[in-house]
């Protein structure tokens, strides 16, 4: 487990594509639990840790993830979260190169619980939630392009959702069109960068996480450099 940022408040983590968060019906240990554990270690803590979950990513998706060590963090870091004072960018490997280098989407999301699946519409539906993201192009290979995505909203699976709308379905996305799965069975998301002002120092914090070792990740990751 690699720990990009902590101190007495919070902890933040780079998640792998294979973590769950939360305890779900899998049964597998959540990462919240790992990240506990890691702090009654190393701290030598008796009884219970406190941690809090300040916000997810699904499962097959990577990258940079919060945690609050105390209640005070965490009702605060929820708060600037719902008043989108947290500022999250990610990286999106997809096969076929929007038709603009750089757009701001702005769909309405319909999320279908039985399927655990959103769909995203250009009209307003019933149920449905507006969501918005920017992307720019950042990179490409022969085969893919790598987007760079900055939420302006945050609804069930959005970026995999608005992106296969406008026909870019991330790598290895089954679910949203990708045609293959990926051999880690993750996707080519990742959660690059969460800025924000700390909320009890009130200074920025940046963190920063490295996408998963492959070949592919690799190749835009010396491309960027």
């Amino acid at each position: 487990m690699e720990i990009l940022y902590e101190d007495n408040h919070i902890v933040a983590v780079n998640k792998n594509n294979s973590d769950i968060v939360q305890g779900d019906k899998t049964g597998d240990e959540p990462l919240s639990e790992k990240v506990k554990t890691y702090i009654k270690e190393k701290y030598e803590k008796p009884g219970a840790v406190f941690l809090g979950v300040i916000h997810r990513l699904d499962r097959p998706v990577s990258g940079a993830l919060l945690f609050a060590k105390t209640s005070k963090a965490l009702t605060r870091m929820n708060n600037m979260f719902s008043e989108k004072e947290v500022t999250k960018t990610y990286w999106a490997i997809v096969k076929e190169r929007p038709l603009k280098e750089s757009d701001t989407l702005n769909h309405y999301i319909v999320r279908d619980q039985k399927k655990n699946k959103s769909f995203a519409y250009d009209k307003e539906k019933k149920d449905s939630k507006l969501a918005s993201l920017s992307y720019k192009l950042v990179a490409y290979s022969d085969n893919y392009s790598l987007l760079e995505v900055d939420l302006h909203t945050g609804r069930h699976h959005q970026i995999r959702c608005q992106l296969a709308k406008i026909g870019c379905s991330i790598k290895g996305d089954l679910k949203y069109g990708f045609p293959r799965s990926n051999p880690d069975g993750g996707i080519s998301l990742h959660s690059r960068k969460i800025e924000f002002i700390h909320p009890v120092k009130k200074e920025k914090v940046t963190v920063v996480a490295d996408p998963p070792k492959d070949s592919l990740w690799d190749y835009f990751m010396s491309t960027l450099s």
